[in-house]
């Protein structure tokens, strides 16, 4: 072999030596056991994603992922554990983003969300949609719209929390609509969604996540879905948008916050970690079977300025619709 061509054989291996070994290292961000939090008890669809998060991450970075369910004060008790942590990557959270831009608005905290957290990744998205009651006359919106207006003071909606989006969307839907919807507010999608079920409330705006399933089993009907286009796990539903209500377009990412003071290049660890674990084909079935559309990876930077939006336009609502704790 020529000289230059064994020296450019030498310079070529070497590159690629420090490649392999700089691999592991792009999605291994600790040689330590990390703790994973959930502002949520067991069971619930937060907790069942950070379990196959945690579940995948274990079995990438070689370290254990364990999670940690602090439910409570709106995600408050979570959140503070998280802060209170070391910035070092080895305490990271589970959430929703209403955790982080919805219950802030109406619900006074010791931090900012905004300052104090930085979104890692978004992994699934759950849209919001209408469901009533099974035995509810109306079989589509604009039959549901007059069937409220023909009964003036008779009928509610129920929302999973008072100031957040299950309880915004039907504020907006009232005034847009000319419907006088009473608000019924509840803690939490299951208790809700079983007054609906059952047929002691008529309506909910609620999330894809808990509704689906009952939609698929006939125990509430769907009405319309708050996007501006279709999902592809209820296609046959149109948006509000399509009906005439573009202002109805209400959803959340679920993924992996942590503190605003970790370091860039260590969230930037933590960011390719969960996005290589998110893309598993396991993982991405089960998201979908528990009702998420799994997401493109985004940039650090895109979550945050995706995050600030969705806090400032959710401040503007309850600024405009006078909403209270």
């Amino acid at each position: 072999m020529p000289k230059r061509d064994a020296l450019l054989f030498i310079r070529r291996a070497a590159v690629l030596a420090a490649a392999a070994l700089l691999m592991p290292a792009a999605h291994a961000w600790t040689s330590k056991p990390v703790r994973m939090l959930v502002p949520a008890p067991a069971g619930g669809t937060m907790d069942v994603m950070a379990r196959l998060l945690a579940e995948q991450l274990t079995a990438d970075l070689g370290q254990p992922v364990v999670v940690d369910n602090k439910p409570g004060g709106g995600g408050a008790i979570a959140i503070a554990t998280l802060l209170a942590a070391p910035a070092d990557g080895q305490t990271v959270m589970v959430t929703a983003t209403n955790v982080l831009t919805e219950v802030p608005q109406v619900q006074k905290t010791p931090y900012d969300t905004m300052k104090d957290i930085r979104p890692l990744a978004a992994v699934g998205r759950s849209r919001m949609v209408l469901v009533g009651a099974p035995g509810l006359p109306p079989k589509d919106l604009k039959s549901l719209i007059a069937y409220v207006k023909a009964n003036p003071g008779k009928l509610s909606f129920a929302s999973y929390s008072a100031g957040t989006a299950s309880h915004y969307a039907g504020a907006i839907m009232n005034q847009e609509a000319g419907m006088d919807l009473q608000h019924v507010p509840f803690a939490g999608s299951g208790p809700a969604l079983s007054q609906v079920m059952g047929g002691q409330i008529p309506l909910m705006y609620d999330g894809m996540v808990t509704s689906l399933p009952m939609i698929r089993a006939g125990k509430v009907q769907p009405y319309a879905v708050a996007s501006k286009t279709r999902s592809p796990l209820l296609p046959q539903v149109p948006t509000f948008a399509e009906q005439g209500f573009p202002d109805i377009d209400f959803s959340n990412w679920v993924g992996v916050i942590g503190s605003s003071h970790l370091p860039m290049d260590l969230s930037v660890k933590i960011q390719n970690a969960v996005y290589k674990a998110a893309n598993q084909p396991k993982v991405r079935e089960r998201l979908e079977a528990l009702g998420y559309e799994p997401m493109p990876p985004q940039t650090l930077q895109e979550l945050e300025r995706s995050l600030h939006a969705e806090y400032d336009r959710n401040a503007s609502i309850v600024k405009n619709f006078r909403i209270q704790p």
